[in-house]
């Protein structure tokens, strides 16, 4: 077994994240650290060990939603010394991590598990799993603004794909919007309304596939229910 694959069954973090961790030397095997992704391993055999923690076998698996307010990082710990959406579910004693990403300055859906496989899964594009977001922006785009975003926009780092964007409401000097797309671009959303002219100035997750964010009260988590997690499996 490739030992990314290994650290993500553990609970440890997404395979992604594990790689990560791989290359920076948090991961030992017998004693010796590894810092190449991709090394296979015996997990009946070797010893594995995550920051000097040994690592055991698959854990009893967890699935929640958390509500994410601003000002808090998806990262398990983060470098700067910024506050992380780890200590909004202290109160979990099994290891768990954030699945993809939500910016410092977005609220709304995040997932966490200690799934690897699902995490994996839902994060792969080739899934194309559906993200809906709520954005304010400035001013009232136009028809043809709105129709670019819809078609594919071009950005810093190339054309974006199609996406669907609705419009719910507008006041004075601001429009809202419904926006769901499958890609995962860093700052995605803020950069496909400033390339056409118009700064985001709230964003909210409220979607991911079929799993709804309804009423969770901000800064709050709850657990999936089996249906949910059902559901998320099958879409990815």
């Amino acid at each position: 077994m490739r030992l990314e694959k290994f650290l993500s069954e553990s609970g440890i973090a997404s395979r992604r994240d594990a790689k990560r961790y791989i290359s920076d030397g948090r991961v030992s095997v017998n004693g010796e650290r590894v810092l190449i992704p991709g090394t296979h391993i015996a997990p009946q055999r070797d010893e594995i060990t995550f920051d000097g923690e040994p690592v055991s076998g698959k854990p009893k698996q967890i699935y929640l939603m958390l509500n994410k307010p601003t000002g808090y990082v998806t990262t398990v710990r983060d470098e700067r010394g910024r506050p992380t959406v780890m200590v909004l579910v202290g109160d979990i004693s099994e290891r768990i991590y954030p699945v993809g990403r939500l910016d410092l300055d977005t609220e709304g859906l995040l997932l966490m598990t200690n799934d690897g496989d699902l995490a994996h899964r839902i994060l792969h594009p080739s899934h194309e799993i559906q993200k809906t977001y709520i954005a304010w922006v400035e001013g009232r785009p136009d028809r043809g603004a709105i129709q670019r975003l819809r078609e594919g926009i071009e950005i810093e780092d190339g054309i974006t794909v199609a996406a669907q964007v609705n419009q719910i409401e507008r006041r004075e000097g601001e429009s809202q919007f419904r926006i769901a797309i499958h890609e995962g671009r860093k700052r995605q959303i803020r950069r496909m309304f400033r390339a056409i002219g118009h700064e985001v100035i709230y964003l909210k997750r409220v979607k991911i596939g079929s799993l709804s964010l309804g009423r969770l009260p901000i800064g709050k988590y709850r657990f999936l229910t089996s249906n949910e997690i059902e559901s998320l499996g099958r879409e990815a």
